[in-house]
């Protein structure tokens, strides 16, 4: 028995296939911010950054599971270049931030492309990705006022991160399905 031809993507489609990249990207960033404050001995802002990656990384194959949910191509894309070197502890949290800030816009945007082309389940599909970034945005924002308020005092961070940050957190109810289920 043949299966079914592949749809013929919608620009929503294309966009969340590109989305797929930034989260493999981000993914690959946190894991470079991780070895960053790995390799200086910060091992909580390590492993905070180390569970992010593996946080983005599952984001990009709840991605994929719905565009193969739909019976649509999809192709594994690269990632974009990361940054490895920084010049102190701050600078990896606030490109954090900022890496959060601009992935908001792009699940805006996804979200506003579902809305606008009258795909009803892409849209409700974005809900729940809109709902994590407002999570994300405030907890590395948080972090980086902690950073920002510790100064030169890494063991405050630490200790900060060790006491409310690194606790075990579930993935929110109503998580979209990961292709490869949940590793």
């Amino acid at each position: 028995m043949s299966q079914p031809a592949p749809k013929t993507p919608t620009e929503f489609h294309a966009l969340l296939l590109e989305q797929v990249r930034h989260e493999f990207t981000a993914s690959q960033q946190y894991i470079a911010v991780a070895v960053y404050f790995d390799s200086h001995d910060l091992p909580q802002l390590a492993h905070r950054f180390y569970s992010q990656a593996a946080e983005e990384r599952g984001h990009a194959m709840m991605m994929i599971q719905y565009l193969l949910d739909n019976n649509l191509h999809v192709a594994v894309p690269g990632i974009d270049d990361v940054t490895t070197e920084f010049e102190s502890v701050r600078a990896p949290v606030a490109l954090a931030v900022e890496q959060e800030r601009e992935v908001t816009e792009q699940i805006t945007a996804l979200a506003r492309t579902a809305r606008d082309s009258g795909d009803y389940l892409g849209e409700r599909f974005m809900q729940w990705f809109l709902e994590e970034q407002v999570e994300e945005v405030a907890s590395m924002h948080t972090l980086l006022t902690i950073v920002d308020r510790a100064g030169d005092n890494l063991f405050d961070i630490e200790d900060f991160i060790a006491r409310e940050m690194n606790g075990s957190t579930p993935v929110r109810p109503g998580a979209p399905k990961r292709a490869g289920g949940s590793a």
